[in-house]
Formats: C-alpha cells, sequence, structure tokens
C-alpha cells in the first residue's frame, strides 16, 4: 500500500478495525484473471479464508463462484456472491446436506460411507449437483504441521487403498487439498504424487479441484509455472479445473487498525492496545507467525521497544515485541499488515471484547466507510 494511503486510513479509520484497501484487492483479482485467462481454470473464493461479502460485488467481477465448508457458507455464497457454490465438508449430517443441496452446484464428500448414505437423499433432490469426492494424495509440502491435510493419519481425503472394491458411479469429480500458503512447485510435487495414485480414475470424470492453499498474488510466486501445470493436466485428462484460494485473494489488501490504551513502564515496556491476538488475529497464534506492523522493526533495532499486549484478561494475549523510532504514548495509532483473511473469519468475543469494525477504503476518492460495527448485541445474541 501507498505511504499517504496508509496515513490516511490511520486518520480516518476507528479503532479497532479491519480495513480493506480496494485497490490492492482489485490488483489482487486482476492476477487471478489473468491466471484464469492464461490456464483454462476457473478460481473460485474460498469462504473459510476470506468472507467479506460487502465487497462481492467487485469480487464477483472477477471469479465466477465461492467455495463452502458447509450450510452457512453455502448459503452465504449463493445469497451474498451468487454464481457457482462448491461444498465440502468432513461429514455432512442430513440437515447440513439438504440445507447445501438449496444452494450448491457441487458437493464433495470425504468419504464412500457418506456418498454410499446421501446418495438416494441427492437423487430425490431432483437438483442437478455434481458430486464429487475429496481425495488424499498423501503428500506432504507444507511446513506446519497443523495446516498439513497430508500428515499421518489425517481425517481429511480418501486414501487410495479406500477405493479398492469401490464403484465411481455417479461421481464426477475428484477434489484434494494440501497445500497452505505455498508456491507453485508444492503444486507440482501434489500433481506428480495425485497422478500416480488417482490418475486411473479420471478418465470419464468431468472435473478436478486443486484446493487451496495456493499463494498466487504473492509476489514471488511462479504463475507461468501454475499455468503450464493447469494446462497440461486439461489437455492429458480433458478435464475443467477449478482452484478455490482464500488467501490469494486477500492477500496483503488489509490492515488492522488498533489504538494504544496504556504504557506499562515495566522492565520491558508494555503497551496495551484495544485489540487482542486471541480474539482479532489468531492466526498469529496458530499458525504461529509474527505479522508485520507499519513503521513497526524488530526489538532492539530502534531505540523504544516494546511488548504489545491485548485486551483480554488471557496472560497470553501478547501479540510480540516491536521496536520504534519515536516513544508510544496512548492514543497513538498503529496498524498491523494483511489482516484481511483468516481474521474476520476466526475472531471470537471472548471477554466480552469489541469486536473490531469492518471498512474498506477507497483510493480513488479517498475514502474510507464503515461497513459494519458490533456491540452488544453481537456479543449476547452468540449465548444463551
Amino acid at each position: 500500500m501507498e505511504r499517504d494511503h496508509i496515513v490516511s486510513i490511520l486518520r480516518q479509520s476507528p479503532s479497532p478495525a479491519y480495513v480493506v484497501h480496494l485497490g490492492q484487492l482489485e490488483k489482487n483479482l486482476k492476477i487471478l484473471q489473468e491466471v484464469q485467462e492464461q490456464s483454462g481454470a476457473t478460481i473460485l473464493l474460498a469462504l473459510k479464508g476470506f468472507a467479506m461479502f460487502g465487497v462481492f460485488p467487485l469480487v464477483r467481477q472477477y471469479l465466477s463462484g465461492i467455495c463452502a465448508s458447509g450450510p452457512q457458507e453455502a448459503r452465504l455464497g449463493a445469497e451474498e456472491f451468487g454464481g457457482q457454490v462448491h461444498t465440502f465438508a468432513p461429514a455432512f449430517s442430513q440437515a447440513d446436506l439438504e440445507e447445501c443441496l438449496k444452494h450448491s452446484h457441487h458437493i464433495v464428500f470425504n468419504s464412500f460411507s457418506q456418498w454410499r448414505k446421501f446418495r438416494p437423499l441427492i437423487n430425490q433432490s431432483g437438483k442437478p449437483v455434481s458430486v464429487g469426492l475429496r481425495v488424499n494424495p498423501e503428500v506432504s509440502t507444507g511446513a506446519v504441521a497443523l495446516y498439513d491435510p497430508c500428515a499421518p493419519n489425517s481425517r481429511l481425503g480418501i486414501l487410495r487403498s479406500e477405493f479398492d472394491g469401490q464403484s465411481m458411479e455417479g461421481i464426477e469429480g475428484l477434489h484434494f487439498h494440501t497445500l497452505c500458503e505455498q508456491n507453485s512447485d508444492a503444486l507440482e510435487a501434489t500433481l506428480e504424487g495425485f497422478e500416480r495414485k488417482f490418475g486411473e480414475f479420471l478418465p470419464g470424470l468431468k472435473w478436478v479441484n486443486f484446493g487451496g492453499g495456493h499463494h498466487i498474488t504473492r509476489e514471488d510466486y511462479d504463475r507461468d509455472l501454475l499455468v503450464r501445470l493447469i494446462r497440461h493436466f486439461r489437455e492429458t485428462y480433458d478435464l475443467k479445473v477449478f482452484l478455490e484460494p482464500g488467501e490469494a485473494v486477500a492477500l496483503n489488501t488489509g490492515l488492522l487498525v488498533t489504538e494504544v490504551m496504556d504504557i506499562l513502564p515495566r522492565k520491558k515496556h508494555i503497551a496495551i492496545l484495544d485489540t487482542s491476538v486471541t480474539a482479532h488475529m489468531p492466526d498469529v497464534l496458530e499458525m504461529p507467525y509474527r505479522p508485520g506492523i507499519i513503521d513497526g522493526f524488530e526489538p532492539g533495532e530502534k531505540a523504544y521497544t516494546y511488548q504489545l499486549g491485548g485486551m483480554t484478561c488471557l496472560a497470553g494475549d501478547v501479540i510480540g515485541d516491536w521496536s520504534f523510532e519515536v516513544p508510544l504514548k496512548p492514543g497513538d495509532r498503529l496498524a498491523f499488515t494483511d489482516m484481511a483473511h483468516y481474521t474476520m473469519v476466526k475472531n471470537t468475543t471472548f471477554n466480552g471484547i469489541k469486536l473490531p469494525d469492518i471498512a474498506v477504503y477507497d483510493p480513488q476518492s479517498d475514502s474510507l466507510e464503515v461497513l459494519r460495527k458490533f456491540g452488544y448485541e453481537d456479543y449476547r445474541n452468540r449465548l444463551g
């Protein structure tokens, strides 16, 4: 983001707030559109990573649908985005599947037993839904075990050995999702394993879904290799190819604006912020990773180092240590970077803490619009 845009966002934004930069979002979408045009693939938005429906009118100018992880995401996609809705869940209840069928064009099962159980329901529904199976190529390429769907004893995807003796009648596609924030070389390795294990089942199918985790809009991502892989696969098997990234859509588009509430003069100075790593940016703890801060540096790199802490009573609600060129004081604004994906979709009201507002910044008009504010009722309505 340009420096003057950041300054303007910090000046106009409430706190705490997630602010999505519409110009950066459209830049990502244009990259994805180019990949679609060059490769012939269809790219869907994964709502599990980014479900900010206030920007769907922009996103659907470039992408043709969404992928969902259950009935609520499927309904949100159908009602707010439109276009194709592809739904996968590790397991469906009958009620959930009935709801998903109202909104979905593709349904992907995680086991042959679920497919056998619900095939009569799908047939009776009369809806022309395309059914697929999620498979596990057993190719681990990621660095964080928590995010590895191919880890030993994974519950995600059908193993090759589980295909023996099973009928593929009624199945139109195969789906795999093995990546997390990775480059196209990881997809290349996955495809080799996928073709070796499941290639015999591809003739006669209509589509294959390469899942998400493709960091397509990252600066160093090898998009030429991605295009070659997709085109080779399409030409070899004559299948439609889907990709369903969430993070690539929203990568580097969002800031979490926060305000310094107090400074505690400990041996290591502590700045208390009006946000929370636990409640508002949980991936920082789960991945884990260190988020960027505008004008924030490594501890000790600049003259003034602070431990940044959140507003909840959890002792571990500590975001980390950063240094700054000037001392922090109550009322100062800070902006955490890359805070659009896996933030709004994961945040909580733990401790009754206020959820950040949701806003967009339009660089063309230099204006910030708050799309959603949260209050007591949002906290109360989640409880019984």
